[in-house]
């Protein structure tokens, strides 16, 4: 079970070449793989795209140091999921209770669009989180690449159940997965994803279980 690429994963070509890039131009930042955030023993996961290149690439923490993580985090706090305060930045303090964060894809892809085949390629690593977090109980995907990589690292084909915000989809294991719209600048901004909301699915889905 690996559920963390090593730094230098060559899985992707097109993803282990951009990383070198940012590596030359940007010597100070993270540059790597981002790992997963918060305990492993939580019963919540959250799975977000992947990271950001002025975010979590640069800083090393999933949602953080960009727009995203405000309202991810802040969310979080709200509802006890975290504590302490989000200064998007990695040495922050922030932590994470009964939560983890990771991404599907783990490298920051050029336009933040990462291709098929890099996603399934990097499925092996989110197969193998899940199965680490023996206390899973709620995954929430934060949008339709995230939604059809949880449904691929449980064996499940992508015609299993379709993305929406708000659907709700019971998975093997007894594990419960909620869709959210991604909580991108771009869908704030424009009204598509508002705080009310992403709270309301965190909330819905935490009742279902138990939280």
């Amino acid at each position: 079970m690996q559920a963390e690429p090593p730094r230098d994963c060559p899985l992707c070509p097109r993803l282990a070449e951009f990383r070198a890039a940012n590596g030359a131009a940007f010597p100070l930042w993270f540059n790597a793989p981002v790992p997963g955030f918060g305990p492993r023993d939580a019963r919540l996961l959250v799975v977000g795209l992947a990271p950001g290149l002025r975010g979590a690439n640069r800083t090393g923490r999933p949602f953080t140091g960009d727009f995203a993580g405000k309202l991810l985090y802040g969310t979080l706090l709200k509802f006890g999921l975290a504590r302490g305060s989000y200064a998007e930045r990695a040495d922050d303090g922030l932590e994470l209770r009964d939560c983890r964060i990771v991404n599907a894809v783990r490298c920051v892809p050029p336009a933040n669009r990462p291709l098929p085949a890099e996603i399934s390629a990097c499925n092996r690593f989110l197969k193998d989180e899940i199965a680490a977090m023996t206390r899973l109980r709620g995954i929430l995907a934060l949008g339709g690449v995230a939604h059809q990589a949880t449904l691929r690292a449980f064996g499940l084909k992508a015609s299993h159940a379709r993305f929406g915000h708000g659907a709700t989809i019971e998975l093997p294991g007894g594990i419960t997965l909620v869709d959210s719209f991604h909580v991108s600048r771009l869908n704030t901004n424009t009204g598509r994803l508002t705080a009310a909301m992403f709270e309301s699915v965190v909330g819905g889905l935490l009742a279902r279980i138990g939280g």
